[in-house]
């Protein structure tokens, strides 16, 4: 069915024990009429529901009670994780309190005596039923939903020893073997491994708290008052003092000083600002006052932007994933089964009674497929909290398989490889009186004045006053044409103008042959204005350039500028292909074409006119610096305008995907092999519980290692050049 206009509404989802809750609650999600997809993410606890624009979210949070778990809000989710941290280490610590004297008398003859047996039972009752509560109660909840969960296979196994030893102690049943500190055992390490599982978690996520707890509570205005953040407009000026975070996104009108944007942009070194400059919410004003004019407030901020992006990528599943879903899905009732059949095998085989109950319950503990539903979501989230530490915004858990298998980088100049700060350098018009020249420069500026492309600004300062503009029309990729105080004038490339003298033409080519760029001005259809604009190169784009090349992919420059002045930048940075004088709209075509050839193709660009390309990319990488369009365009997104910020998300992409692979194959492998050992009776229930824990740890501990990857940018390269 149709849903029309749709929604996302994100859940924060408390009591979810094992990857099975997830998908239980998903699958009820994804039931209801107006629910178009819903994915539930056990790693961050926390469900994205795509639904109807009309559904409300109360209907969502009904579905996810019905099942037994409570939806929490978004503010609760942390001090819910306390309590259950706080819980946890209770429980756990009365287990292990009771559990070693319950193991000492149990398995060290000299300190049994006459009724130690009753002693063993009521410690071991203890942990299994108050310290073990957790489990029986969820696997009772499921069980009534007609489910079964990690939790099911932890009561059983437990509750399972403690009442064939109580049955045996009770009516002397069976060959009188004793498993009371077996299930205590089972039990503590179990809770145990939760504990350092729970703990681990919180770490996974403290990438995304931190940038969360870098926006400031309160900001004092230019006049000297101060207000809450949340009570600042957008055209509000307030001071910032030296060692200050900036409270909003804003433009300076006052003061100069340097800025440290590392916690957004992951660059090491301030920038230095100044009256007119842009700068970023939270970050960090490093000597000199400033007073800052506010751009964007609240929800609008780059900081909130990048939270959302980062909780959107946390909440998302990779392909990779799906299968371990599946596995999961059915995992729990294979083990009961495969634990029947071991149970039934061992009594049909005439092996004694007690032996066959040992080994069906350590079926039932190391079948336990906690490490299997972490293993994909725990390192999304640590790679994607990392990537957002270093300003690399990742989109989705897709874009980690895609920039993984990219083929060919395809870059924009124009404020990609280079600074995108265009001046000019001069204007000459061959063969006109000077009073003339500075006419055509003066309608030039006035024209250019009315767009946004980094060129039309250059050139738009060339004059100090502007004149009055009609019929201004954009010529995507080639210039604008316009009525500028009644005379017809046209800026921007060769095609604009039916009339290009040599003259004009012999100093276009001289000048594109030194690397520069050139636009052409006139009236009346005849160019008679050489502006000539210089860009420089961003000292870091070589040293990029080499460390992509380094990993296998090549690179090509696709540019609407001349061929000579694009090849002169390539050759400058040793890009490998060149592509000039193509429009907007080529460029999606080129694209196209290299991926028609079975290139896997990545795109980087900051401008309007990149947006068509990067929608067609594989992988569309936005410079954050450009534009909104180009951002929302995109998969990926660099906060930073430095390109060795690509480098960086190319391999923290591949380094978060093998981590995942990592996981997955020692959770998989860890079943495997377990599970025929229990069943054949190598591995005791203590035993399996030691290793169904310690498969989680692994686990957990594997996907933090991401947290201390370090990118390429420790360094600023001094070198710079110009074209």
């Amino acid at each position: 069915m149709s849903l029309g206009f749709t929604t996302r509404t994100d859940l924060s989802i408390d009591g979810m024990t094992c990857a099975a809750c997830a998908n239980r609650i998903e699958r009820r999600l994804n039931k209801l009429d107006e629910v178009a997809s819903a994915h539930v993410n056990f790693a961050n606890g926390r469900a994205s529901v795509d639904h109807a624009a009309g559904l409300d979210d109360t209907v969502l949070a009904e579905a996810v009670t019905a099942l037994g778990y409570s939806v929490i809000d978004d503010s609760a989710t942390d001090e819910a994780e306390d309590r259950r941290e706080v819980a946890l280490r209770r429980r756990l610590l009365v287990a292990a309190v009771l559990t070693l004297p319950a193991m000492a008398l149990s398995m060290v003859p000299s300190l049994s005596f006459a009724g130690a047996e009753w002693v063993v039972a009521a410690l071991s009752a203890v942990v299994i039923l108050w310290s073990g509560w957790p489990f029986h109660h969820a696997a009772w909840k499921n069980l009534r939903h007609g489910s079964t969960t990690m939790d099911t296979l932890v009561s059983m196994g437990s509750l399972s020893a403690f009442l064939w030893s109580a049955a045996v102690l009770l009516w002397d049943l069976g060959d009188g073997h004793l498993y009371f500190e077996t299930g205590a055992v089972i039990v503590t390490l179990i809770l145990l491994g939760k504990w350092f599982e729970v703990r681990a978690k919180r770490r996974s996520g403290d990438a995304l708290r931190s940038l969360a707890a870098l926006a400031v509570s309160d900001v004092m205005l230019e006049g000297g008052d101060t207000l809450a953040l949340d009570q600042l407009r957008a055209g509000m000026r307030f001071l910032v003092r030296p060692g200050e975070r900036i409270a909003t996104d804003g433009t300076i009108v006052q003061g100069t000083s340097a800025v440290d944007q590392s916690m957004i942009t992951g660059e090491p070194l301030p920038v230095e600002v100044g009256p007119g400059d842009d700068v970023v919410g939270a970050t960090i004003n490093a000597h000199g006052a400033l007073v800052v004019e506010a751009k964007r407030v609240g929800a609008d901020t780059a900081l909130a932007q990048i939270v959302r992006l980062v909780e959107q990528a946390q909440g998302s599943r990779a392909d990779i994933q799906r299968i371990a879903d599946r596995v999961a899905a059915v995992f729990v009732p294979v083990a009961l089964a495969i634990s029947a059949v071991t149970l039934l095998a061992w009594v049909a085989l005439g092996q004694p009674l007690h032996e066959a109950f040992t080994a069906a319950v350590a079926v039932l503990i190391i079948a336990c497929p906690c490490a299997l539903g972490l293993a994909t979501p725990l390192g999304l989230m640590v790679g994607t909290g990392r990537g957002a530490q270093l300003g690399i915004i990742i989109k989705g858990a897709d874009v980690l398989e895609d920039t993984r298998t990219i083929d060919v980088l395809v870059l924009d100049k124009t404020g990609t490889v280079t600074e995108g700060r265009m001046s000019v350098r001069s204007a000459h018009g061959p063969g006109l009186a000077p009073d003339e020249e500075a006419l055509v420069v003066s309608l030039a500026a006035s024209l250019e004045s009315r767009s946004d492309h980094p060129v039309a600004a250059a050139i738009a300062g060339a004059a100090t006053e502007h004149r009055r503009v009609e019929e201004l029309v954009n010529h995507p990729g080639l210039g604008v044409t316009g009525i500028v105080h009644g005379t017809p004038m046209a800026v921007g490339r060769r095609s604009l103008f039916q009339i290009v003298p040599d003259e004009v033409e012999t100093l276009v080519a001289a000048e594109e042959d030194g690397g520069a760029t050139t636009a052409l001005a006139g009236r009346n259809g005849r160019a008679e204005v050489v502006f000539v604009l210089t860009d420089r190169i961003k000292p870091t784009s070589s040293s990029a350039v080499e460390d992509l090349h380094a990993r296998g992919i090549r690179t090509a420059l696709l540019t609407g500028d001349n061929e000579r002045t694009a090849r002169s930048v390539a050759q400058a940075v040793g890009i490998d292909e060149v592509v000039a004088g193509v429009l907007p709209g080529d460029k999606a075509q080129f694209i196209t074409e290299l991926q028609a050839g079975g290139q896997r193709v990545a795109m980087v660009g900051d401008g309007v006119n990149d947006a068509p390309a990067l929608a067609q990319a594989d992988l569309g990488i936005a410079i954050g610096t450009g534009t909104d369009v180009a951002i929302e365009a995109s998969d990926l997104t660099i906060v930073s305008g430095d390109l060795r910020a690509v480098v960086d998300a190319v391999e923290l992409s591949r380094r978060t995907l093998s981590t995942i692979k990592g996981n997955l194959f020692w959770a998989f492998a860890y079943n495997a092999a377990a599970i025929p050992l229990a069943a054949f009776g190598i591995l005791n229930p203590m035993i399996a519980a030691g290793a169904m824990g310690l498969s989680s740890v692994f686990v957990v501990t594997n996907s933090l290692r991401l947290r201390g990857f370090a990118g390429t940018r420790g360094t600023v390269h001094n070198s710079e050049r110009t074209s």
